[in-house]
């Protein structure tokens, strides 16, 4: 995946989406003008926009804001109010790196057009309509109302509707579906992939059946298996990986894992952020997870997930089996889930459990979701969307959105702040 793609096809990048939605490079090279020989560049492209612009912190952001971590002078709550500020790097640096990869995306969609008899432009395009949905979905489990782009744009855009989004981006998932088969890794988009998304964005959404039915369509598939942690986050071939971005050091600025370990490991890190107290109660000693998601450091806690430190470069899963047991455990709700939820538990080394009622079995899904997906950006969601984040994180009602970066609201009035902002 080389860089010279986006010098090549980028919009110019002066820090801000209103500048990108208003001015092109004088250097760039319309999609029009691009030879079905580039079509491999601008692919390659794509993936390491998608993968890079939005930056390292909006990979653990949902952690960032979901309770499970804090830095070592504060608490989690403290990281959340400091987070949650229209003049915070990392919400304007995340907000500003999906609308640039967006771009890309859109470019290769207008690329993959113009050579609709190419075998490498019709998988292009299909994961084209994949990223797009992941980028909105980002993008709306963020800021809600966003503006929808389903070309690239010099024009001042208005914020659609949420609820058009989310049909945007099934929309977009169903088109992928459609074009996508089987990948060559999972560090490349699949059919499994989009379904995987869809399967997360109807859970979101509260479209249950729907959820559940997708989650199951791959459970019982046999494409993918539940594995160990040790393969998982190990850099092993594993069998639960759906798609996962490759990371690689030479084409990457993302290291999670610098922010997570101290500098007293062996790989160093900055360690900047750490689980709390809670989040470490959480681990059994009999929970085959526990090695592998947390790690002493000469007295402190540390994400253990993330291996390479200031050496290199992981991975970042994007989803695997496991999350479509726990959506699947979820969606179809105590008396048909349980069953699902219990299964994953026993798989890492955990007995059954039988909550008494609904309450109960939803505190027990997301515990379970706390333990299994730590690190991988998705409990300030979960609690958002299960409607237990004003009262776990001690939300004000302002805060279940993020607010719309300052400089954004400077550069384009059209974009209306969120309230409370």
């Amino acid at each position: 995946m080389k860089k010279y793609i986006i010098a090549m096809m980028a919009i110019a990048l002066f820090g801000s989406c209103a500048d990108q939605l208003e001015q092109f490079s004088f250097a760039a090279i319309s999609p029009d003008a691009v030879d079905i020989r580039d079509v491999p560049a601008v692919r390659n492209g794509m993936y390491n926009s998608v993968q890079n612009d939005p930056t390292v912190r909006s990979f653990i952001l949902f952690d960032m804001l979901g309770g499970t971590i804090q830095t070592n002078s504060g608490t989690s709550r403290d990281l959340i109010n400091a987070t949650l500020s229209p003049l915070n790097a990392t919400v304007g640096a995340s907000w500003n790196g999906y609308f640039s990869a967006l771009y890309q995306v859109n470019n290769m969609l207008a690329v993959a057009e113009r050579f609709p008899e190419a075998e490498l432009a019709s998988l292009s395009k299909g994961e084209a309509h994949y990223f797009r949905a992941y980028i909105y979905f980002c993008l709306a489990t963020r800021w809600g109302d966003v503006p929808i782009l389903r070309n690239n744009t010099m024009e001042r855009v208005h914020r659609d509707p949420i609820a058009n989004v989310w049909t945007f981006i099934e929309e977009e998932l169903d088109a992928a579906v459609a074009l996508l088969g089987s990948s060559s890794s999972y560090y490349y988009v699949s059919r499994g992939a989009a379904i995987a998304l869809k399967a997360r964005v109807m859970l979101s959404q509260g479209k249950m059946e729907q959820a559940a039915t997708l989650a199951e369509s791959l459970i019982t598939d046999g494409a993918y298996r539940l594995d160990t942690f040790e393969r998982i986050f190990r850099d092993a071939s594993d069998t639960e990986t759906i798609f996962a971005f490759a990371n690689r050091t030479e084409e990457s600025s993302i290291n999670i894992s610098d922010l997570f370990y101290t500098y007293g490991h062996p790989n160093r890190g900055q360690g900047a952020y750490k689980p709390t107290p809670e989040t470490i109660a959480l681990f059994a000693d009999d929970d085959k997870r526990k090695a592998i998601s947390l790690i002493n450091i000469a007295g402190t806690e540390c994400i253990n997930k993330y291996p390479s430190g200031q050496t290199g470069r992981d991975p970042f899963i994007v989803s695997r089996i496991a999350e479509m047991y726990l959506i699947s455990a979820e969606a179809q709700g105590r008396s048909l889930g349980v069953e699902r939820l219990n299964e994953l538990r026993r798989f890492r080394g955990l007995g059954d459990i039988f909550p008494a009622n609904d309450n109960e079995y939803l505190t027990a899904i997301l515990n379970e979701r706390k333990r299994e997906l730590l690190g991988e950006n998705f409990m300030y969601h979960d609690l958002v969307r299960t409607e237990r984040a004003k009262e776990e994180l001690q939300l004000l009602d302002h805060q279940h959105v993020l607010p719309i970066p300052g400089r954004e609201l400077q550069l384009n009035p059209n974009l209306v702040p969120n309230p409370g902002y």
